[in-house]
C-alpha cells in the first residue's frame, strides 16, 4: 500500500492524499447502509490529476471508488474492497452557459441547483430535480442517472447530457457525445456511461441540454380519504392528455410525519395526497387545471386545493420535500427505496406494501414521485433492533419482489450499488448480468472501478444488520 501511496504524493499535494484515520473514516459512509473504510482518500481537482490516479491505481490494482457530495441512497461511493475514495467534490465547480445553444458545460463538482440557477438567468431551465439538487454534485447525479419529480414530464438526468468528458480505468481521456441534439455517430457511450455508477471510469465533464423555462405553473392539491383512489386519479390524470410537470403522493404517514416536523397546515385527516403542478403557457394551464379538477372529483377527492399566490404554493411543495427529514424523526433508522412500476400498476404496488407491513409487523411509509410510477416505500426501524432488522430485510426483499411481479423495477432513481444488488437476477436475469459484465470487464481488465456494486457476488444476501 505504501507504494501506490508515495507515488500518488510524488505528483499530488499532500493535502490532496488524505491516510489519517479520521479523514478515512469521513468517507467510510454515504446516506444508505454499511461502513467501510477506505485506505486512502484521494482528491482531484482537475483532469490531469485524475490521469494520473487512475494510471496509478491501474498500475497498482488498486480499488477506486468515485465520490461527490456521498448523498448516495443506494451504496454507490462506499469503498467495500478498500483502495481509495475519489473525492471529485473539491473541484473547482464550472458552469458554462451557451443560451443561444441551449446547453451548459459543467465540471462534475457543480451543485445540480447551481446548474438550474445559472439557467434560469437566461430563461431557461435544467430539468432534472433530484430532491437533493442543493447538497448533489452532477458527477454523482450523472453516475446514478437521478431523476426527480419533474421526471414526470422532462424525463431523467440521461435525458439531458449530450455530450461527456471520461477518464477510462486505464487513465485515458475520451469524449462521447458532443454539443448537438442529434448526433448517431457509432455507438451511443454516453448513455451506457450514465447510469453505471461510476464502474466504468470517472467522469470530469458533461455537456448538458437545456429547455426554456415555462412561463407559468399551476399547483393544486388533491385530498383523497382512501389510498388506493389516490392511485386511481394520479393514472386517470395521465391518460386524459394532460402531463403535468410534477405528480406527487403522500400517504397519511407522511402527512403527520410533516405536521409534527413543521406544520404546513396539511390535513392530517387524509390517508393520502397527490400534489399536482402543470407548467406551460397561462391559458392553457386555466384549461388543464379545470379537467384536473373534475378528475380529482370524479375519482373521489374530498377535497381539492388551488393557491392563490406563489408562497402558498412553495409551502406546499416545502411540505412534500419535508418529508424524508420528517420520517426520520419517527424512529432513528429508515431504509429509503425507490420501487418503480407501470403507471397503471400503483394502485396495486400501493395495496401490496400494506400486506407486507402488515406481514412483518413493520413501519412502511410511502411518498413519491407517483406520476413515473417511483413511490419510496420508507420502512422506519431501529438497526440496533437485530430481531427487528431480520424483519425489515425481508420486508425489502417483498418490495423488491412485488415491483418485479407488477412489471417494474428496482430502481428509479437510487441506483443499484449494494443495497440492491442481491435482486439483479430477479430482473435481469443471469443471461442480461453476463453481457453486463462482459461490457464491464472489457472497459477495466484490472476491475479496479468501484468493485462490489451492481454486479451481485455469490451469495449474497441483503443486509441491513451487523451479523
Amino acid at each position: 500500500m505504501e507504494n501506490w501511496i508515495n507515488e500518488l504524493k510524488e505528483y499530488l499535494p499532500d493535502s490532496q492524499v488524505m491516510t489519517e484515520l479520521a479523514d478515512r473514516y469521513s468517507y467510510s459512509f454515504d446516506a444508505s447502509f454499511g461502513e467501510y473504510l477506505p485506505d486512502a482518500v484521494v482528491q482531484a481537482k482537475n483532469k490531469q490529476q485524475v490521469v494520473y490516479i487512475l494510471k496509478i491505481a491501474n498500475q497498482f490494482r488498486v480499488p477506486v471508488y468515485p465520490r461527490g457530495q456521498g448523498t448516495c441512497l443506494s451504496g454507490g461511493p462506499l469503498p467495500v474492497k478498500g483502495g481509495m475514495v475519489l473525492d471529485l467534490s473539491q473541484w473547482p465547480s464550472m458552469i458554462d452557459v451557451h443560451p443561444d445553444d441551449l446547453t451548459v458545460v459543467v465540471s462534475p463538482s457543480a451543485l445540480t441547483a447551481n446548474i438550474n440557477q445559472a439557467a434560469e438567468e437566461h430563461g431557461l431551465m435544467y430539468a432534472p430535480d433530484p430532491s437533493s439538487a442543493h447538497v448533489a454534485t452532477i458527477g454523482g447525479n450523472l453516475a446514478e442517472n437521478s431523476g426527480g419529480p419533474r421526471g414526470l414530464k422532462y424525463g431523467v438526468t440521461k435525458d439531458f447530457v449530450l455530450g461527456l468528458e471520461v477518464i477510462t480505468p486505464e487513465g485515458e481521456i475520451m469524449r462521447t457525445g458532443g454539443q448537438t441534439i442529434k448526433n448517431v455517430t457509432g455507438f451511443d457511450l454516453t448513455k451506457l456511461i450514465v447510469g453505471s455508477e461510476g464502474v466504468l471510469g470517472v467522469i470530469t465533464e458533461a455537456t448538458l441540454k437545456l429547455v426554456p423555462k415555462p412561463p407559468a405553473v399551476q399547483t393544486i392539491l388533491a385530498v383523497f380519504d382512501n389510498v388506493r383512489k389516490a392511485g386511481e386519479a394520479i393514472s386517470k390524470t395521465l391518460t386524459s392528455g394532460i402531463l403535468p410537470s410534477k405528480m406527487e403522493f403522500m400517504d397519511q404517514a407522511c402527512i403527520q410525519a410533516v405536521e409534527d416536523f413543521k406544520s404546513a397546515g396539511l390535513p392530517v385527516h387524509a390517508k393520502a395526497l397527490v400534489i399536482i403542478e402543470l407548467d406551460g403557457h397561462p391559458e392553457a394551464l386555466k384549461v388543464e387545471r379545470e379537467l384536473v379538477l373534475k378528475i380529482m372529483k370524479r375519482i373521489g377527492a374530498t377535497e381539492t386545493v388551488i393557491p392563490q399566490t406563489e408562497e402558498e404554493a412553495a409551502r406546499i411543495w416545502q411540505s412534500r420535500k419535508q418529508v424524508s427529514p420528517a420520517i426520520a424523526k419517527i424512529k432513528p433508522t429508515k431504509v429509503s427505496e425507490d420501487a418503480t412500476v407501470p403507471r397503471s400498476k400503483i394502485p396495486d404496488l400501493i395495496d401490496r406494501l400494506q400486506e407486507i407491513k402488515e406481514k412483518y409487523e413493520v413501519e412502511v411509509v410511502v411518498f413519491g414521485h407517483a406520476g413515473d410510477g417511483n413511490l419510496h416505500p420508507n420502512v422506519l426501524c431501529d438497526k440496533r433492533d437485530q430481531e427487528e432488522m431480520r424483519r425489515v430485510e425481508q420486508a425489502v426483499g417483498e418490495i423488491f419482489e412485488a415491483a418485479i411481479e407488477l412489471g417494474g423495477t428496482l430502481s428509479g432513481e437510487h441506483g443499484i450499488g449494494t443495497m440492491k444488488a442481491p435482486f439483479m437476477e430477479s430482473e435481469l436475469g443471469s443471461v442480461g448480468i453476463d453481457m453486463m459484465k462482459r461490457i464491464k470487464d472489457s472497459w477495466d481488465p484490472n476491475g479496479i472501478m468501484n468493485p462490489g456494486k451492481i454486479f451481485p457476488e455469490k451469495g449474497q444476501k441483503l443486509v441491513l444488520r451487523n451479523e
